[in-house]
């Protein structure tokens, strides 16, 4: 197969795990008889300084004429710290998920068995967790109108979402559940939102059209203290764009490192696969940072392509590397650490 994949490595360590998963890539490329073609682009920080805007019109070219897009990350401390910056990283992220169409973010929740106790919760409440968010991409708060008035002393966001919205999410929330254990959970605030009665009763509407699986309705207070007591209770979850973001990052910590985490961004035509980290400016250039999580995102990319047994090579090769101990300090526990380069190497020589 021939791959055309946009690349956007990003901000801070975002280059360094980005060249650690093309690596591995091409190893798995090279193994199958696969062919890649690595077509670079700006996004975040990175692109504002280049050119002026965090997601230029050239980089948005190169993303919708790909197969896919694999992306690190985004975000520096000279915008983080200034509320006032006209123009933002995370404002490409937005135009980035907006221009593509990628409406729904899916973000599994796994354990490593040579990690469990690495873990902050409890080994007995995680073992056996397995489970995958689907959040909402496009829409809720973070697209809404948004503003101040009265000379700046009060401010706004508008939390607006579509019928239309809800179904094709959880459409895919409830065909997803279908491939698993039959079980989907709704996240909502119905006690008090409109925008979440509307989700819960969209999904109730469609719940006769897969009668083999079993929906349940959760708030979303009421699944944020249950992710820490019960993880393994849940399977497939869906939700709006502002709980998934804050839900799926207290979801990440389960596995014992948010370096471990690969995400994907799904669109009607291009996807997007990314690990859930941020780009951790002060580990730039230290060749501190795990390169784990972009691997794996890598691996969603090849399945998602229907390429399986490329997928499975690539985190049967990440699992052998933390049985074996070839991690980066963030899990070497006061043990030998590798560099983000050496543990690329060793999963490119390994999978």
């Amino acid at each position: 197969m021939k791959l055309n994949i946009a690349l956007l490595a990003g901000d801070g360590i975002g280059p360094e795990v980005i060249n650690e998963a093309v690596k591995v890539s091409d190893a798995i490329a090279q193994k199958f008889g696969h062919e890649i073609t690595w077509k670079p682009a700006l996004t975040g920080a990175a692109a504002i300084d280049a050119v002026g805007e965090p997601y230029p019109d050239s980089t948005h070219e190169v993303c919708k004429n790909a197969d896919a897009v694999l992306f690190g990350a985004i975000g520096h401390p000279k915008y983080d710290n200034d509320p006032s910056a006209p123009v933002r990283p995370e404002q490409g992220l937005l135009k980035m998920r907006k221009a593509l169409g990628l409406f729904a973010n899916v973000r599994p929740t796994f354990t490593f068995p040579s990690l469990l106790d690495k873990s902050p919760l409890k080994r007995e409440r995680i073992e056996g967790t397995d489970l995958v968010f689907l959040r909402e991409l496009t829409g809720g708060i973070y697209f809404g109108e948004k503003g101040r008035k009265d000379n700046g002393d009060t401010a706004y966001d508008n939390c607006v979402y579509t019928r239309a919205e809800v179904q094709r999410l959880a459409k895919k929330g409830f065909e997803l559940a279908m491939t698993r254990s039959k079980k989907l959970c709704c996240v909502d605030k119905a006690n008090v939102l409109e925008t979440s009665r509307l989700w819960r009763e969209t999904v109730q509407a469609m719940e006769k059209d897969y009668p083999e699986v079993e929906v349940s309705y959760e708030f979303v207070d009421a699944v944020a203290m249950r992710l820490v007591q019960w993880p393994n209770s849940y399977d497939v979850l869906i939700t709006e764009n502002l709980f998934g973001d804050i839900l799926t990052d207290e979801a990440s910590v389960i596995s014992g490192s948010m370096g471990l985490m690969p995400s994907a961004s799904m669109g009607a035509e291009v996807s997007l696969f990314e690990p859930i980290h941020g780009s951790y400016p002060q580990a730039t250039g230290l060749n501190i940072a795990n390169p784990m999580a972009t691997i794996l995102s890598a691996a969603m990319m090849f399945e998602n392509f229907g390429l399986i047994e490329e997928g499975k090579a690539m985190r049967d090769a990440v699992n052998k590397a933390l049985e074996a101990g070839v991690v980066t300090e963030d899990l070497a526990n006061g043990g030998k650490a590798y560099g983000t380069k050496e543990v690329g190497d060793w999963l490119a020589a390994n999978v």
